[in-house]
């Protein structure tokens, strides 16, 4: 058999050459770690259906911080559960809410540390839903009156970066208002932009509390068969100030990451959400899967894909195993 002058194989001989040629490459500055905070004292209790995620007091995170810290992760994403709900989810822009206060106990340990906030109402409100409900409907524009006055709660507190989860219309916008208006011109926004109404969220609405008491979030979060529609979110959003773009979940939604890569150079963050690290977890505890190699796969395909950066329940652990390799090699 005579064979062709171009032998792909000839780049694959061994590790070294697989290394030289590799063209998508994973890194701890890379991650995000979401971390869940809630009262209490001394408080570190695993999740049921997000094995080896945890809900942190405050006075319990400053090991937690120093572990992200030690590991070279550059920054925690922040998820409250408030002592009380009500129809407005008042604690969620509280001064003395309890994400205002786990940032000002981050920013205390770990003052190079980013912090992240999550914004959005659905921990913090009686019937579960993103924002304001009238009847059966939740409106946009009072939505987005809170959403706003949580941000800029956020960043009184010293976050470095807000994040709006809500969906609301309008809400990147009205947020680069309120912070620029009250002289946060520095703090920056990571805009939820296309996050779609999705299944793989089950195991956070556990972690989080978070699961609406009637109805579901199809009216504002995107319908999974769309596309198109993303590219507009994410323009939107664009517009309206946003200096990060995201997109979630990440694993199911690789064409939309690719897709916001297409149109932008602005920084992409994709989110490797609950569902998809509990199915890694579940089969890894079954012996199913090689959960290390899993992990990193799924992780370098997000990044493949287009995303800058990834937030993902599994950074610690990716931390380890990166650290790992840069030794062994």
């Amino acid at each position: 058999m005579t064979f062709p002058i171009t032998r792909q194989r000839r780049l694959r001989t061994n590790e070294a050459i697989r290394r030289m040629v590799r063209e998508t490459e994973l890194s701890i500055n890379d991650l995000i770690y979401p971390i869940f905070v809630r009262n209490g004292l001394d408080v570190k209790l695993e999740i049921p259906s997000m094995p080896g995620a945890y809900h942190f007091s405050i006075d319990a995170l400053a090991k937690e911080v120093d572990e992200v810290r030690r590991l070279g992760i550059p920054a925690v994403l922040l998820f409250g559960l408030p002592a009380n709900k009500d129809e407005y989810g008042s604690e969620a822009y509280a001064a003395e809410g309890i994400v205002q206060r786990a940032v000002r106990a981050i920013k205390t340990e770990a003052p190079n540390l980013i912090v992240i906030t999550d914004v959005c109402l659905c921990e913090y409100t009686s019937h579960g839903h993103c924002g304001v409900v009238e009847g059966n409907k939740v409106v946009n524009d009072k939505s987005v009156e809170l959403i706003a006055r949580t941000a800029l709660s956020h960043a009184e507190a010293g976050a470095d970066i807000v994040a709006p989860s809500d969906m609301m219309d309008g809400r990147v916008a009205a947020i680069r208002e309120t912070l620029d208006e009250s002289g946060f011109v520095d703090t920056a926004i990571m805009a939820y932009s296309a996050k779609y109404a999705s299944a793989f969220y089950g195991p956070f609405r556990d972690a989080a509390d978070s699961a609406p008491q009637f109805g579901d979030r199809k009216s504002y979060q995107m319908d999974p068969a769309n596309r198109r529609e993303a590219i507009r979110e994410i323009a939107l959003d664009l517009e309206e100030g946003a200096d990060i773009v995201m997109v979630k979940p990440a694993l199911s939604y690789l064409d939309i990451i690719s897709d916001a890569r297409s149109i932008s150079d602005i920084p992409i963050a994709a989110y490797n959400v609950s569902g998809e690290y509990s199915m890694v977890k579940a089969a890894a505890a079954n012996g199913w899967i090689d959960e290390q190699r899993v992990v990193m796969e799924i992780l370098t395909s997000i990044k493949r894909a287009g995303a800058d950066i990834i937030l993902t329940y599994h950074a610690k652990d990716v931390a380890n195993w990166l650290g790992e390799l840069k030794i062994s090699s």
